[in-house]
């Protein structure tokens, strides 16, 4: 992260906005990858689910996402699924428009369909493609987004490589080398991510990796980082890592990234995983990243972390003020106005 985009970052959070937006564009995905925690039963608060939500298409779907973006006018937006793919063509058509806007955007996909060539023209534009471990796991797992697919579907594009580390990919030494071996010397690649599969207080799948595997997965990984350079893993990144935040309070990631859902209106909590994360076992890299940034040391030995919580009560000052401002709005026009979360995102 440059130093200009934690300075713009900083100045949202001084003007009590969310930098961030993540939006699930839509809930249809053709695949179900087991461990998913978009389609989990509690994602959305348990009232309600991903594929129980309505979602939008074609020009509605454009409209929707720019008012939210106008309301909120963030720095970066992710758009997330269900399978963004899905709805392509309205993302080959919103991306020029938030380009526009000076925004940086980020589209997460399984790569089940070709990625249209009018994205390689986009500057502020990275494509993460999600692949779960070496072929035979990863075919079985993500069908019909499949290894020959994905290979087919990113050729002649730039991405970004992300892999979540699950308890099956440690039961055979070596495997994250084979993985970094396959795609690292892929012209296609720019970088590779790794998260930890992160579980929901209480969850015992099996992807979960058990404590002393995980601190020895981070070991590994602290290895591969000095060999691959197309790893994308500081030394801050894999402390996060190892001590992670114990709660969405205290992780920059939750608390200056907005999940928004399909439907354009639920917002997700208290991160993108939704539901009750289990933040002791936090795997998430966007979190360790942003976690990394937040534990740095300033000259003076003052962290940017207490700039940040002193920066947040500045924030919530403002939002205040411009609560009060559209409160006294309202009542001096005696409209019956009702002020949208956007007002004071």
């Amino acid at each position: 992260m440059k130093t200009r985009h934690i300075l713009q970052a900083w100045g949202k959070i001084l003007a009590g906005r969310f930098p961030s937006l993540s939006i699930e564009v839509t809930r249809e995905c053709p695949l179900s990858c087991p461990g998913c925690y978009a389609y989990g039963n509690d994602h959305l608060g348990g009232a309600l689910v991903l594929r129980g939500v309505r979602d939008f298409k074609g020009q509605e779907l454009i409209d929707g996402i720019l008012k939210i973006v106008e309301a909120y006018r963030p720095l970066h937006v992710s758009l997330v699924g269900g399978e963004p793919l899905v709805r392509h063509r309205e993302l080959t058509a919103l991306l020029p428009l938030l380009e526009a806007r000076n925004i940086h955007t980020q589209v997460v996909t399984s790569a089940v369909r070709p990625i249209p060539d009018e994205w390689r023209e986009h500057r502020n534009l990275n494509v993460a493609v999600s692949i779960d471990g070496l072929q035979p796991e990863h075919d079985a797992r993500r069908k019909p987004a499949t290894y020959t697919h994905i290979l087919k579907h990113i050729a002649g594009h730039r991405i970004t490589v992300h892999c979540t580390i699950t308890r099956q990919m440690t039961e055979r030494p070596g495997y994250l080398r084979e993985f970094l071996d396959f795609w690292s010397p892929r012209p296609e690649v720019r970088r590779i991510w790794f998260s930890l599969f992160t579980p929901q207080k209480g969850e015992t799948s099996y992807e979960i990796l058990p404590r002393q595997v995980r601190a020895g997965v981070l070991d590994e990984l602290g290895v591969l980082k000095n060999e691959y350079p197309k790893l994308d893993l500081a030394e801050a990144v894999l402390r996060v890592y190892r001590n992670p935040p114990r709660n969405p309070d205290e992780c920059l990631f939750a608390r200056t990234t907005l999940p928004i859902s399909a439907d354009l209106k639920t917002i997700v909590t208290p991160c993108q995983f939704g539901g009750t994360p289990d933040c002791s076992q936090c795997g998430c890299f966007a979190s360790a990243a942003l976690g990394a940034v937040l534990r740095h040391r300033l000259p003076l030995g003052l962290s940017l972390g207490t700039l940040y919580e002193a920066s947040c009560a500045v924030g919530d000052w403002m939002k205040s003020l411009r609560r009060s401002k559209a409160a006294e709005g309202r009542s001096g026009r005696g409209a019956g106005e009702q002020r949208t979360r956007g007002a004071d995102g």
